[in-house]
């Protein structure tokens, strides 16, 4: 038996001492204390995810950040790249893929808001940090109060600051937040000059931030320290093995800081390794890998599940602000006077792609929706029911927790409460190192005057599962004591979605005194395996009501009636269906969409993805479930695609076929009103959306020379990415691209099955896509450059081999083919787009 016992209600965090924050006036005004965000005088758990808008092209923004927010993130956080918009001194460029001013407008017409990180310098593996070439040459110190410096810097600012006019907060805007500088940890009187000069130029917000790894030393209450954990380190050596400091993100602790990003860079310490001057901040993080990018040396495949856990860590210890860094992949720039990637001609330690940007994040560097995606959704949807409920909450950990990051055997837990309810963390996953299965787990949690048991049996944690449990939590004017089973939502109904987790058998356990009685769908059919079989049963006893024996599915929905008379639902989902699970405001209604197709909603439209991607496979017999259903009072869906002028799906109208959800089928164009034996839910059959992929011609032009030899950068020791010179001797292939391929207007991959090195793919003699080769299959989107494919018809590949003595890691799954040189295979992937209208 695992216990703990949670200290009474916690202390009341310090208020007034930072300089931030609006006036508590407005309804909707932003503050922030020692523990806690709080917006509209409720505490607030924003969710960021950052996207570069200039490395992205301008006429995607709005859809991309559709798909953002549709995976639960609440706020886009973005760098502003000196050396993209002042590459000559003197001549700004804030226009086409570099108009932020656009970018952030359009982050608030998609219900985002918006964290603008202002620099100066900025890193994201840009060239100079971001700084453009010209500004190293002037006569002074960058990075300091140097006044030649600050002088170039005003400029800049105020540059930004035009850009921003009217899109603050003061004047209704999407910015809450403003980063100055980045990875700067031995400059505070520096950032706090860049702060006064920032609102001198009218860049505003109601918080700082700056990044506070590194033991960074920072102005006393003027930012909040935000922090990061990568699941691997491309900018660490080529050794065989895990980065050391990744391992920590694996275990639950109060420790913030990880010392080992941006330490490529660092040539001093920053402030010692303490880090009680954290208590007056709340734990923020704006950097939780949502995967990493490749380097020359260093080419490691991070796994959904990597990220997944990582992020469930953070909230277990404490978190109140998740950042991911990247979440949406992008594309490096080529500029006028150079390429604007990191590298070791410009004296960094880490040669970069020169224009892959991808960083395996879950959405990709054309839109690519990857597993990563759908299982951090998961997360944050309970966030946007959950989350103002577990900010305030502090951390409780287990008095047995792991001493150390070398134990592999030790169950990690913790708890996070308030006194009087919380949730349970567990995680048994991390990368690399496999962690062992535990048997016979139950959980003892001392919370208030209760002595709280979950599971009432005791089960067994998989290997490689990582979950969240509630505690003492509302359903309705119920109380549900615990659960085995991870909150999804809450919606109006009231109604609480579950879905079980790791196949751990789900048994809830009620305070008997708030329930009357426990009845619906989820009480008939057939019992659950995981319970061996028994049927579902509701036992009273010790002041708890518990229910086992659940089959967890769309269709195993609980009715609660409360000791008022009072009725709320409770859906218990399989976790297959939970990840296929968004929500939003459809028809005037909050609404849970199942769809195994990536859906999205954009006002009375629903946008759904097709193609072989996470969550957009072939599926026939497509079903779309929507709780609560679409009725006839609710009006109707009507069907499109965008595949081609004219084209449309026709889903129609049907009954129930499952007991709680009712079906529709093909019929006139138009979404029918199916309807369900209890009214709660429906079901839409979806035709076959998608267009089959087709292998593409392949013509070899010529074959790849011998193997180029080995250069190691002298000043970082690492190996040193192919010049331009290099590829000379690369194979050459050519791959015709059809005509009509892209006259949808929808994206179409062209995916290639390939190894070697390092890949280029030209179109016309432009260099317009390339990759470290590191496993995974290359995909280029191609609906980007129509106008010039219709002009060219091709895309040209140039693939080096692998120099079999290149000092380079590569994660161990993929290392069989390490050293080979070969195109397996070239197909076009369409990813059609179907959109459903109210």
């Amino acid at each position: 038996m695992l216990r703990v016992a949670v200290p009474g209600t916690p202390e009341p965090p310090a208020r007034g001492h930072l300089a931030m924050g609006e006036e508590p006036g407005p309804p909707d005004a932003i503050t922030v204390d020692s523990r806690t965000l709080w917006r509209g005088g409720r505490p607030w758990f924003p969710v960021t995810g950052e996207f570069h808008y200039a490395r992205y092209p301008a006429a995607e923004w709005r859809e991309e950040l559709l798909k953002v927010r549709a995976g639960g993130v609440t706020a886009v956080a973005t760098y502003v790249f000196w050396n993209l918009h002042e590459e000559r001194r003197g001549r700004f460029d804030w226009s086409g893929d570099r108009d932020l001013r656009r970018f952030v407008a359009t982050c608030a017409d998609a219900g985002l808001d918006a964290v603008v990180r202002i620099g100066p310098w900025a890193h994201g593996e840009s060239r100079n940090g971001g700084f453009p070439d010209w500004l190293l040459a002037e006569d002074c110190v960058p990075r300091t109060d140097d006044p030649g410096y600050l002088d170039l810097v005003g400029a800049f600012f105020g540059q930004i600051g035009l850009q921003l006019r009217g899109l603050t907060r003061r004047d209704g805007g999407p910015v809450v937040a403003v980063q100055v500088e980045n990875e700067l940890h031995d400059q505070p009187g520096h950032l706090l000059t860049l702060k006064r000069m920032a609102k001198e130029a009218g860049i505003d917000a109601p918080l700082w931030t700056a990044t506070g790894w590194g033991h960074a030393r920072l102005p006393p209450a003027e930012v909040i320290p935000l922090f990061g954990g990568y699941a691997e380190a491309a900018w660490d050596t080529a050794h065989d093995g895990w980065p050391a400091q990744s391992r920590a993100h694996y275990f639950f602790g109060p420790g913030r800081d990880d010392d080992s990003i941006g330490a490529d860079l660092r040539t001093t310490g920053g402030g010692g390794a303490d880090e009680g001057h954290l208590a007056g901040y709340p734990f923020a993080t704006c950097e939780l890998g949502g995967g990493m990018y490749t380097s020359y040396h260093r080419r490691p495949i991070v796994a959904a599940a990597d990220v997944a856990a990582l992020s469930l860590v953070k909230l277990g210890s404490g978190s109140v602000w998740q950042g991911y860094y990247l979440y949406h992949g992008a594309s490096q720039k080529i500029g006028e006077l150079s390429t604007l990637q990191e590298s070791h001609a410009t004296g960094y330690p880490n040669d970069c792609p020169v224009i892959n940007y991808d960083f395996q994040a879950p959405l990709g560097e054309f839109g690519q929706f990857r597993e990563s995606y759908v299982r951090l959704r998961l997360q944050h949807l309970w966030l946007a029911s959950d989350g103002a409920d577990l900010a305030p909450m502090t951390l409780t950990m287990p008095p047995d927790a792991p001493a150390d990051t070398a134990d592999r055997r030790a169950l990690r837990w913790s708890v996070r409460s308030d006194g009087r309810s919380g949730f349970l963390f567990v995680n048994n996953h991390q990368p690399v190192e496999t962690l062992p299965a535990h048997e016979g787990v139950q959980f003892t949690v001392a919370l208030g005057d209760r002595e709280l048991v979950v599971p009432r049996e005791p089960v067994t944690v998989p290997s490689g599962a990582y979950f969240v449990w509630p505690l003492v939590r509302p359903v309705g004017a119920s109380t549900l004591l615990t659960a085995s089973a991870q909150p999804v939502c809450a919606l109006e109904g009231p109604a609480v979605v579950l879905a079980q987790v790791a196949g751990i058998p789900v048994e809830l356990a009620f305070d008997a005194a708030t329930v009357a009685a426990i009845d619906g769908p989820a009480m008939g059919g057939p019992p659950a395996a995981e319970s061996g079989g028994e049927p579902v049963t509701v036992t009273t006893g010790g002041g708890a009501t518990v229910v086992r024996g659940l089959r967890p599915g769309p269709g195993c929905l609980l009715r609660v009636t409360a000791a008022d008379g009072s009725v709320a639902h409770v859906l218990v989902l399989d976790e297959e269906s939970a990840l296929t699970a968004t929500r939003g405001r459809v028809r005037g209604a909050d609404r849970l969409i199942l769809s195994a197709r990536p859906a999205v909603i954009d006002g009375d439209r629903l946008v759904l993805y097709g193609g072989a991607q996470a969550g957009g496979g072939r599926h026939a017999g497509d079903r779309l479930r929507v709780f609560p259903p679409l009725t006839a009072a609710g009006g109707a869906a009507h069907a499109t695609s965008d595949r081609a002028a004219g084209g449309a799906a026709h889903p129609g109208t049907g009954h129930s076929t499952d007991g709680v959800f009712g079906t529709g089928h093909a019929t006139d164009g138009v979404f029918g009103t199916g309807h369900s034996t209890d009214g709660v839910f429906g079901i839409v059959h979806l035709p076959d959306l998608d267009a089959e992929p087709t292998v593409a011609v392949v013509e070899q032009v010529a074959g790849a020379g011998p193997p180029r030899r080995t250069v190691v950068d002298a000043n970082s020791g690492r190996a040193s990415a192919p010049t331009d010179a290099d590829f000379a001797g690369a194979a050459v292939y050519r791959v015709p691209v059809p005509a009509g391929l892209l006259d949808g207007g929808d994206e179409v991959l062209l995916r290639l099955d390939w190894s070697g090195d390092v890949g280029r793919a030209f179109i016309g003699g432009r260099l317009v896509a390339d990759q470290f080769w590191h496993g995974p299959p290359w995909e280029i989107g191609l609906r980007r450059f129509r106008r010039d494919l219709l002009e060219h018809g091709a895309v040209e590949l140039r693939l080096l081999p692998f120099p079999e003595d290149a000092p380079v890691y590569v994660s161990p799954q993929t290392r069989a083919r390490k050293g080979t040189l070969e195109l397996r295979s070239a197909t076009f992937v369409p990813v059609p787009r179907t959109t459903l209208t109210v």
